[in-house]
């Protein structure tokens, strides 16, 4: 275990398929992990309930890109109702500040009034986004983030979108559980190939992420 890992190493541990976790927000050591079955999301599989493009369309929520990375990990990382621990220790935020810093890791947030209502983040890599958590401070903000983040994924030519685990929330929208051989062949295809997270403008109506992804499906 350890409790400093530099981006350099994250970044070649991440290429191997393999990700640092600690057992809890308080735990200060970080432990690495190559789960046996890895949870993807297909990026043309992604699942949208009705009511779910109803408030995409709807622009409930402003989706901004980058817009405060930190302040996202921090909701990410805070204990709420259905969690009271989360794995986001203070040296996995470090890194990921420091992973930002350099571009690597990115952020999807959503705001109603003001206030951040949910989003996601995690780190483009080559072709392949791994996503590191995602949290709803209001009602399916997590879930328009995703479909923000699959737009842009499609857009920037990514073949992997990776979960890490499945949830039955994340089942919901779409992910699917595949071997680590499986995995593997699948990060080094996405290795071999370049995207390109901005190829969006950092700011889309719900309407252009839904065709964004239903043009490509």
């Amino acid at each position: 275990m350890t409790e400093y890992i530099t981006p350099e190493a994250a970044l070649s541990a991440y290429a191997a398929g393999i990700f640092p976790m600690s057992d809890s927000a308080h735990d200060p050591e970080i432990f690495w992990v190559e789960p046996r079955q890895r949870g993807i999301i297909p990026l043309d599989g992604l699942h949208i309930s009705r009511r779910l493009a109803r408030t995409v369309k709807s622009d409930l929520y402003e989706v901004t890109i980058d817009k405060d990375f930190e302040q996202l990990i921090d909701a990410c990382a805070a204990p709420a109702e259905d969690r009271q621990d989360t794995w986001i220790n203070q040296p996995i935020r470090n890194l990921f500040l420091e992973l930002h810093g350099l571009g690597v890791a990115h952020s999807v947030e959503c705001w109603r009034d003001g206030e951040l209502a949910g989003g996601l983040y995690g780190m483009a890599l080559a072709g392949a986004f791994i996503g590191e958590s995602m949290v709803s401070l209001q009602r399916d903000a997590s879930k328009v983030a995703l479909v923000h983040l699959v737009a842009r994924l499609i857009t920037g030519g990514y073949t992997l979108l990776d979960t890490q685990f499945t949830t039955p929330h994340l089942e919901s929208l779409g992910c699917v559980e595949v071997s680590r051989e499986d995995y593997q062949q699948r990060l080094a295809k996405a290795l071999e190939n370049q995207g390109r997270f901005g190829a969006l403008p950092a700011s889309i109506s719900g309407v252009e992420a839904l065709q964004s992804i239903t043009q490509t499906s």
